[in-house]
């Protein structure tokens, strides 16, 4: 476990290890089939590979990032129409964000496991079973840490959690936990998952209205509290920015006045939360269909 937080080169060479992590992953597997989730072993495999997913996508070996990105290469080439941005069109965008990883291997070994969905529904269940707090900590910061950034194996992932691993359910629960961290990792992870526009809706439906209600009532004053409030603001952006029915979703939540509240904080100290809340209320404001609601 602590060899695994070494930096990338201990990374790389723990990926390499022949056997590693297919025994971490089994281990964790027989845990959960024993119901016995709250060991100290399983904690530590999991965190173990959740250092190990750490900027997975960016350190991938030649060989997976070239199948990984073979597709997305072929899409980009196929079309160069000038756009906003270049020769990477929106048009171009959107479809790179619709590709899907190759099919999966039935039985994945080594380095593949990391983003298999045997995994990704593994961490699931362990939010769901284990009461203890780092488990779940672990297990979301897996998670997250495979969504982060825009590449095909963080968009992949994100729709296994939110959609065919049927996801939400657990890691809305870990809203209201008392433990910061886990709460604060819980909303980390929703907020990379709501950057995906196909995925928006699901989690507004789902996740919304929790995370208004974990919205505090001004800016809280410790660092964790208010990353975490920045954090919601940020995803509630995200679910909002371009649906008026979520921002609708928002109203009848009664998460206008907490925004509010936290974006008049005046503190130098916490102007991470204020800033995120300004975003908020700036892009809910262009939803010019809801002005009156909001006067009202």
């Amino acid at each position: 476990r602590n060899m695994s937080s070494a930096g990338p080169e201990g990374r790389k060479k723990m990926r390499e290890c022949e056997g590693l992590i297919d025994s971490l992953v089994y281990y964790i597997q027989g845990a959960i089939a024993d119901h016995e989730p709250n060991d100290k072993a399983t904690e530590n495999c999991v965190c173990i590979l959740h250092n190990l997913s750490y900027q997975l996508e960016l350190e991938l070996p030649e060989s997976y990032a070239q199948s990984i990105y073979v597709q997305r290469r072929n899409i980009s080439n196929n079309d160069k129409t000038p756009g906003c941005f270049g020769t990477r069109s929106r048009k171009v965008k959107e479809k790179q964000q619709d590709t899907p990883l190759p099919e999966e291997k039935s039985n994945p070994k080594g380095v593949e496991s990391l983003w298999h969905s045997t995994l990704i529904r593994i961490y699931l269940s362990l939010i769901a079973k284990s009461t203890r707090n780092y488990t779940q900590e672990a297990s979301l910061g897996a998670l997250q840490n495979l969504t982060a950034g825009t590449g095909p194996m963080p968009l992949a992932v994100a729709r296994t959690v939110v959609q065919r691993a049927s996801g939400l359910p657990s890691i809305r629960a870990m809203l209201h936990v008392s433990h910061p961290a886990v709460k604060k990792t819980a909303v980390s992870l929703l907020r990379n998952l709501s950057r995906n526009p196909s995925l928006q809706n699901d989690i507004a439906r789902e996740v919304l209205p929790d995370l208004v209600s974990v919205l505090p009532e001004c800016v809280p004053g410790c660092e964790v509290a208010c990353e975490t409030t920045a954090s919601i603001c940020y995803t509630l952006f995200n679910l909002t920015q371009g649906s008026s029915h979520n921002a609708r979703l928002l109203l009848s939540a009664h998460g206008l006045p907490k925004v509010i509240a936290i974006s008049i904080n005046d503190s130098n100290m916490f102007s991470k939360a204020s800033r995120a809340a300004s975003v908020l209320l700036y892009s809910l404001w262009l939803h010019t269909d809801l002005h009156s609601a909001y006067k009202r």
